[in-house]
């Protein structure tokens, strides 16, 4: 924002300089070619009458300076005046050309949005005793949306979550990824256990497989985090498709990897084989906070190739957080972890980062005992 109020005086800007060449150089010498660029650069700068006005700005400081020097004659007055006021026009006319595009880019990227919230909706704040935050940070600003995924549902076998980034980009990993969900959405509610639920996301990947065909068909598959709360929150039971495993922070804000007890492959290659995946199951103590991410967070480097680890960064952004104030929430967690992946790579979103934070918390009395001392 202040940058573009700075740029809103670069017209004046090149008047000015225009009268100072004018007033050090000969007579025979005329500044008009660079007056004309003022109402040029107003164009995609100013408003309309803010344009309107440089034109006239230029048209009289051309017509005092060459009465000055004595040289308003038909060559280098009247017609660098005609020329002026035809440069003004031209720049009236871009400007409006700018505007026209300006507004379908902005009706398009509305229509972007509604179609965010329609295929990846953000997740309920708080189900139960479960406080959840996510983000969504595209690789691209003009990409409302990719292949990466989050979805956290309320099911009659309790709170079912699935993080996910598809292979591929584009439309077709949007599809892929609409299916992911919508199997989700319905195998969340139906199957009774993590391992069925699993199976029908297979089967969804392979229907979706081959209706897109092609390559697509062999080797489309998206890594899978499927989590599921036992009731109470005391305890999570895990399955990890070749996704990077989850961080566990505890109330202290120590983090833990949980890594899968057994490597299994990605949704989506069961016509490559057949694999075995474990259910594992891990303590959700008060207090704690599990986070789970895409392989844009994990496969972020900074200038010297360097990987991102949020299991040792997110301890210290953690500790500094509560010297200063209160207990991070979860979005302020996801915060802290964005902005610092960002530091990291120098502000280059180099793939696309679904974040998704699920935060037990701890009884009233164990927050206030806990809260570090400055």
């Amino acid at each position: 924002m202040v940058q573009q109020r700075r740029a809103q005086w670069i017209p004046v800007g090149v008047i000015v300089l225009a009268v100072v060449i004018d007033l050090a150089t000969p007579t025979d010498v005329s500044s008009a070619p660079l007056l004309m660029a003022a109402p040029v650069a107003a164009g995609p700068l100013l408003s309309l009458p803010g344009i309107i006005a440089t034109g006239g700005l230029s048209m009289a400081v051309h017509a005092v300076l060459a009465w000055v020097d004595g040289t308003f004659g038909w060559k280098q007055g009247v017609a660098n005046q005609l020329t002026l006021l035809a440069v003004t026009v031209l720049a009236v006319l871009i400007h409006r050309t700018l505007e026209g595009q300006s507004a379908r880019t902005r009706r398009a990227r509305q229509v972007a949005a509604v179609a965010q919230a329609a295929v990846l909706p953000r997740p309920p704040s708080r189900l139960g005793d479960l406080r959840i935050a996510a983000r969504y940070i595209p690789a691209e600003d003009e990409a409302m949306i990719g292949g990466d995924l989050y979805v956290v549902q309320e099911t009659p076998h309790g709170v079912r979550v699935m993080v996910g980034d598809v292979r591929g980009k584009g439309l077709g990993a949007v599809s892929a990824v609409c299916a992911d969900l919508g199997a989700f959405r319905y195998a969340a509610d139906e199957a009774e256990d993590l391992p069925r639920l699993v199976t029908a996301l297979e089967g969804a990947l392979l229907r979706e497989g081959g209706r897109r065909g092609g390559q697509e068909q062999d080797e489309g598959f998206t890594t899978a985090l499927i989590v599921e709360f036992a009731a109470g929150l005391d305890a999570v039971r895990i399955v990890n498709r070749g996704h990077p495993p989850p961080v566990l922070l505890d109330a202290r804000g120590t983090a833990t990897v949980l890594e899968p007890s057994q490597e299994a492959p990605p949704l989506g290659m069961e016509a490559l084989g057949t694999w075995s995946f474990p259910v594992d199951t891990y303590p959700f103590p008060p207090g704690s906070t599990r986070l789970c991410y895409t392989d844009g967070v994990t496969e972020a480097r900074d200038e010297t190739g360097v990987f991102y680890d949020a299991a040792v960064r997110l301890p210290h952004l953690l500790r500094h957080r509560s010297l200063v104030g209160d207990p991070p929430t979860p979005g302020q967690i996801l915060q802290l972890l964005i902005e610092d992946v960002g530091r990291h790579t120098g502000g280059r979103v180099q793939d696309d980062q679904a974040l998704l934070a699920l935060h037990r918390p701890a009884p009233k009395a164990e927050r206030v005992s806990r809260r570090p001392r400055v």
